[in-house]
Order: C-alpha cells, then structure tokens, then sequence
C-alpha cells in the first residue's frame, strides 16, 4: 500500500527575496547616499568658511593690538603704528611698487585695509553677506598678490625674490575659496546665513546675501 505524504505547505519563516529587496530599496538608498554627501559637504564648506573668517579676523586684531605674532608688541594699530606702512612701505617689485609706497601710511589707507580685514572676517564667521565679503576679500587679495608680484624672479634691487610660483599663490587660492563660498551659500551651515536671507532689504537687493 502506497502512503502519500500530505500535500499542503507548511507555513513558517521565509528569508526575504535579497534581489527583490535590493531592487526596492536601490532608488532609496541612492537618494539617502546623495542626501548624505550634500549634507556632508555643507558642513565641510561652513567649516572652512568659519577658517576663513578668522584668518581676516585675527589679522585684523593682531595688527590691531600687537599681539607679537605678525605685528610685534607695541606696534599695533591702538600704539599709533600704521597697519599699512610696514608691508606698503617695503614692496619692492612688481608694476605698482611706486603706488603701494605712495599709499604706505596714508590714513585712508589704514582704514580701508583694516575696516576689509574687519568686515570680511565677521561677515565670514557669522555667514551673511557673504557676496560682499568675496567681492572685498578678493580685491584685498589681488592687491596683495601684486604687491609681492610671484611672476618676479628677482626684486627690483637685484635679489632673489624667493618667489615659489609664478602664478599660484595663497592669496589666489584664498581669493577663490572666497567666491565659492558664496555661490554655494556657506552661511546656511554653522551661521546665520537663512536668517539674513528673510530680511526684507535682503530679499529685495540679492548682492546683499
């Protein structure tokens, strides 16, 4: 006599299809990763605009106060020293060199100068204003890069200038890190860049963001 085993299934646990869950879930995780990186480099770039801001703000405040960094003690700006004068006063090379040493020490010249490293600097830290501050900065920076002149092989006494590039320097690298912080809105993260976008005068003028 043949026994026949009972046909119907038993239920019990199954391990899910890992194709199908990897076919479902692939979109979504796609869009996880991608939201991940974004947020990631936001917070990269708010980091190196916070960098950024107190390089100008701590030049501005050593030059301003002598803390015996780059600006020795006692020859700050509150000691009656000029902040321009010193660097100005000593170019040596370059297509501007009688200009910078006719600017060296002029008042207006120590106010624009400082009032730069101030203004960026703050606007930097805090996150607003930030087309400002590239626009500011990067001008601060060209007159910098054409004050030491890197093309120069020698100074305009016969000396090496102990140029290193004759192009790429730190002030353009500052100069483009500055522009892209504000093309990508650096400000949203780690600063105060959303609210100063709602503020009305903001709103209506967008060179003010």
């Amino acid at each position: 006599m043949a026994v026949h085993q009972p046909t119907h299934r038993r239920s019990g646990f199954h391990l899910p299809s890992l194709r199908r869950t990897q076919a479902a879930s692939g979109p979504e995780a796609d869009v996880s990763a991608g939201a991940g990186t974004r947020t990631a480099s936001a917070h990269v770039l708010a980091s190196a605009r916070v960098l950024m801001g107190f390089v100008f703000l701590w030049a501005f405040l050593d030059k301003t106060f002598g803390f015996g960094y780059a600006t020795a003690s006692g020859k700050g700006w509150t000691d009656g020293v000029s902040p321009t004068e010193g660097f100005l006063g000593h170019v040596a090379v370059g297509p501007m060199e009688s200009t910078f040493h006719a600017w060296a020490g002029a008042a207006w010249a120590d106010w624009l100068f400082m009032l730069g490293l101030l203004g960026v600097g703050l606007a930097l830290t805090a996150g607003v204003a930030l087309r400002l501050a590239a626009l500011a900065g990067t001008v601060m920076m060209a007159l910098m890069w054409v004050a030491e002149w890197p093309p120069a092989q020698h100074l305009s006494n016969g000396s090496a200038s102990m140029s290193t590039n004759p192009f790429a320097d730190y002030h353009l690298v500052y100069a483009v890190l500055l522009i892209a912080l504000a093309a990508v809105s650096a400000g949203d993260v780690f600063g105060l860049g959303r609210l100063w976008a709602r503020l009305p005068v903001v709103r209506d003028h967008g060179w003010l963001r």
